[in-house]
């Protein structure tokens, strides 16, 4: 199963696990709040160990790949030229980006709207998303980068419908005559 399937296998589980759980009692209450304010931190300091991590390697492997372009504009892939230290580093900071807009989101749900399923949902969201992340099982897990962990990462939508990044020679070859074609003109 990709991420997004497992995503939602998990999330329906524990919104089932959830409504088991007596939120309206003070004290479950806290240790709810306690364990979803953990799971983050662990979240965020796993991140931030891998950057660092990524930058201590300081791989400087040249990466090349043909981004897809959005499906709608009809425009074609552009080429990408950068490193896999770069390139590992714009992943986790998408990845730590991620975290914070769902303690945001937590923030305004539970702070405001006083909603409490969600924060033991998060809770275990945030570790599923800590387990998914490729750079943590590259850098820190010590996997190699090959298959699924392979660079440029697969996007992986719900039903296979996402454009995975090309990294064909082919490919390559041809965005290199665009990119040449217009500097001519």
């Amino acid at each position: 199963m990709n991420a997004a399937t497992t995503n939602l296998v998990v999330s329906l589980g524990a919104m089932q696990l959830a409504r088991k759980i007596p939120f309206d009692d003070p004290q479950v209450l806290t240790y709810v709040r306690i364990a979803y304010v953990t799971v983050q931190v662990i979240v965020l300091a796993t991140y931030y160990y891998t950057s660092s991590k990524i930058k201590q390697k300081n791989d400087l492997t040249v990466l090349k790949y043909v981004e897809p372009a959005s499906p709608m504009s009809g425009e074609e892939g552009k080429l990408v030229t950068t490193t896999v230290r770069d390139y590992d580093l714009a992943e986790t900071s998408k990845l730590i980006r991620a975290a914070y807009m769902g303690i945001l989101m937590m923030a305004f749900l539970h702070g405001y709207l006083k909603y409490t399923q969600p924060l033991f949902i998060q809770a275990l969201m945030g570790l599923k998303s800590l387990y998914d992340a490729k750079p943590v099982a590259i850098h820190l897990l010590g996997k190699p980068a090959e298959g699924d962990l392979k660079r440029p990462f697969k996007a992986g939508g719900m039903f296979g419908a996402a454009a995975d990044p090309q990294t064909d020679k082919a490919a390559i070859d041809e965005a290199e005559k665009k990119i040449g074609l217009k500097k001519e003109e």
